[in-house]
């Protein structure tokens, strides 16, 4: 027997009262918990423990794990697309990050719950760098969580239309971010929070605007057809990189991808120094 408000219960009265009451669901369908912007915090906590072991690595982490479109064509290290959006440059590329993942971010988990969230995150983190390296340099490392930050402020933007919010506010505050962007001499890589924006826009919006009977399944496929489309561009771009570094190319296009290349030496073999580009 458990305790209760007045006498006692069976263990069993109790869990079958407990399968009558209504499980509450967010705006997109998911559980509503306790804590309902606990990956929000989870999210802040590994960026800036992350930022930590790169202060105290000395460089090697930033080394290993840092979006270089090269390393990731040549050497197959794929992991970067995804493990830069957790790396940063300064104390104050951090900061302006984790204040925007903090704001937006603990906004569209409330309303899309905590694994929708998650999949938004980590989807626009990944589309941000795919487009940045299908389109970039591949010599120009990058990091940072912007691309997964500008997935929220598209998400945000959605919640707000399904809502009928009025969205100008959240129209402004994605100008002037995308502005600050192309400000000369901040180095912020554009390209990355494009992708970003994009992924988490339509993401959500399979998300929220599915018919409720089908969501789930929507909401899947739609985080399928994104990633597949990274995959199919990285595919497609890895292939390029390799044909310009061996000499299998000779395109006009393979000047921009190794622009540091000789004419008798492949690129695999040259000494690169990069400018780091925050995300």
């Amino acid at each position: 027997m458990v305790d209760a408000a007045v006498g006692f219960q069976c263990p069993e009265c109790v869990r079958e009262g407990n399968r009558d009451v209504r499980v509450g669901r967010t705006l997109a369908g998911g559980v509503v918990h306790r804590d309902p912007v606990l990956l929000t915090k989870i999210l802040v906590g590994i960026n800036v423990g992350v930022y930590a072991l790169q202060v105290l690595s000395n460089g090697a982490v930033d080394q290993r794990f840092q979006m270089v479109g090269f390393s990731v064509a040549v050497n197959g290290d794929y992991y970067r697309l995804l493990s830069a959006a957790f790396l940063h440059v300064s104390i104050t590329h951090l900061l302006f990050n984790m204040v925007a993942l903090w704001v937006v971010g603990s906004e569209v988990e409330r309303r899309l719950g905590r694994w929708r969230y998650l999949t938004v995150y980590l989807v626009s983190a990944l589309a941000g760098s795919v487009f940045s390296y299908a389109v970039d340099s591949v010599f120009i490392p990058s990091v940072g969580a912007s691309g997964a930050v500008f997935g929220l402020f598209g998400a945000l933007f959605v919640l707000a239309l399904k809502l009928r919010f009025d969205v100008r506010g959240i129209i402004a505050l994605i100008v002037i971010n995308v502005v600050i962007g192309f400000i000369p001499g901040m180095n912020i890589n554009w390209r990355a929070h494009f992708g970003g924006l994009i992924a988490g826009a339509l993401l959500t919006a399979a998300m929220v605007y599915a018919p409720q009977r089908n969501r789930l399944a929507i909401s899947i496929a739609a985080s399928a057809a994104i990633v597949a489309v990274c995959v199919g561009t990285t595919v497609w771009r890895s292939d390029q990189v390799r044909g310009c570094s061996n000499f299998e190319l000779r395109t006009d296009h393979c000047g921009f991808l190794m622009p540091t290349a000789t004419t008798d030496q492949p690129a695999s073999d040259q000494t690169v120094t990069p400018t780091l580009t925050p995300l």
